[in-house]
């Protein structure tokens, strides 16, 4: 069994946070083009806003995984890693 000791913060975070905000792209941005194409009912900023969606998404998962990696690496050194078999 290997443990891992130590998440790298900054590249974690880049990654999830990228892959939060393609996911949330796939949804957000065809539902922001169907309420722009439909007229929103009279609000054509909430359509804008679910367009941005994706970027907020990322941003936020960005700064949550950066501080959940902080954690992991402060608990890890205390009781140790997560355990997982290698080939």
């Amino acid at each position: 069994m290997k443990r891992i000791k130590k998440i790298g913060v900054v590249q974690t975070a880049k990654v999830v946070g990228i892959l939060y905000a393609l996911l949330s792209a796939v949804i957000l941005v065809p539902m922001g083009i169907i309420m722009i194409v439909s007229g929103a009912n009279g609000n054509p900023i909430g359509a804008w806003l679910t367009l941005l969606g994706p970027i907020f998404y990322g941003l936020i998962t960005f700064v949550m995984i950066a501080i959940l990696s902080l954690v992991y690496n402060f608990i890890s050194k205390k009781i140790g890693g997560i355990e997982i078999e290698l080939e």
